[in-house]
């Protein structure tokens, strides 16, 4: 399953989508509610929303699957992790890409009461440093939706020692978007965990230069953690896959 971010859609994580069913893996790439359409659809979701969703279409890979990956970008990278706390050996392993988990301006803790005196702020889409590529994001951040994050920040965060799956994570040298806050505290609760450095990517890193290594990376990284399996063809592994 692969997860996109906060007023992102599934364009961004599209292609790592794409690879790994042409790896021979079912994916399952679903839009959260209230993303790719308007700004003001967002506003009237908050993060449980963006979770149940994300847990829905995993629901629906474990009763195809007999093991279950997740990865994801930015606020997917959250989920990703809070769905691995959830779930525990269900999950088979994680990969997050430039994962929020934290605040990093006091603009997140004022969205409580910002959201009474404004509805949207400027975006923070499009941060990508490759020529020519584009994320397609809102260009507002609806205030109330924003709102609703630091209470999954906070919930992902007390329960990261929980995370006991493989665990692989990207994290841009350069990111606009999401600040050191998020690393600290995921290294503060998992100190071991294996984080790879992409020197030519800004956030959205699914869609920039490095892009093709975490594309090819995660696909090794998966093969190299999943079990070996038997069962109905959708099961197995090395022949196209299914992108849902």
């Amino acid at each position: 399953m692969v997860l996109h971010g906060f007023t992102g859609s599934p364009r961004a994580i599209r292609p790592w989508a794409e690879h790994l069913a042409q790896a021979g893996h079912t994916v399952s790439a679903p839009l959260l509610p209230g993303h790719g359409t308007t700004w003001p659809d967002l506003a009237r979701t908050g993060w449980q929303d963006w979770y149940q969703a994300a847990e829905e279409a995993f629901t629906g890979l474990t009763a195809r699957c007999d093991q279950v990956f997740i990865t994801g970008l930015s606020m997917g990278g959250c989920l990703a992790l809070r769905l691995a706390e959830v779930h525990g050996k269900a999950v088979s392993g994680v990969v997050v890409v430039n994962p929020s988990l934290a605040p990093d301006t006091k603009l997140f803790l004022l969205a409580p009461v910002l959201k009474h005196l404004m509805s949207s702020l400027p975006g923070v889409e499009g941060d990508i440093r490759k020529p020519g590529a584009v994320e397609g994001g809102y260009k507002r951040v609806p205030v109330r939706a924003a709102a609703t994050l630091p209470q999954m920040w906070k919930l992902t965060a007390a329960h990261l020692p929980e995370v006991t799956q493989p665990l692989l994570v990207y994290r841009s040298a350069v990111d606009h978007v999401v600040g050191p806050n998020s690393m600290r505290v995921l290294r503060g609760a998992l100190p071991a965990v294996e984080v790879r450095t992409l020197a030519d990517s800004y956030h959205v890193a699914t869609l920039d230069n490095d892009a093709p290594t975490i594309f090819s990376e995660t696909t090794e990284w998966i093969g190299q953690h999943a079990a070996p399996t038997g069962g109905n063809e959708e099961r197995q592994q090395g022949q196209p896959g299914k992108l849902a």
